[in-house]
């Protein structure tokens, strides 16, 4: 018994072709529109406006010791504080110490749990 498709063999062969068709269109139109958009934008800019080192020099970084700051648990009333609530939104102190020598690890600890030290504190 011979029923016949529902779907030819010839349209099975091309709608392959045709969806393949479609996309390369597809793609190739993305490609030109982005090179149209690229080409609306400004180029590099020239040697005369890059940006200058200031007169001083280069700037660098300042490295200072701080004052821990305590922080609150409680309120006034008693309430407990959420971060929100802290001084400075929970950020470092302002108060700079008046020894600035950073803290160091003695040299008979180890610092940390597997750096090969003694272990003792």
């Amino acid at each position: 018994m011979n029923t016949p498709l529902a779907f030819p063999a010839l349209s099975a062969a091309i709608a392959p072709i045709a969806c393949g068709f479609v996309i390369a269109l597809a793609l190739v139109w993305a490609v030109w529109l982005g090179i149209r958009i690229r080409q609306r934008e400004p180029g590099p800019p020239d040697p005369a406006e890059q940006p200058k080192l200031p007169a001083s020099g280069p700037v660098h970084e300042i490295q200072e010791v701080r004052e821990p700051d305590e922080v609150p648990t409680v309120d006034d009333h008693g309430a407990r504080l959420t971060p929100h609530r802290l001084r400075g939104h929970g950020n470092m102190s302002i108060r700079r110490s008046a020894n600035q020598t950073p803290r160091r690890w003695r040299g008979d600890s180890g610092g940390g749990l597997g750096s090969g030290g003694t272990g003792r504190p």
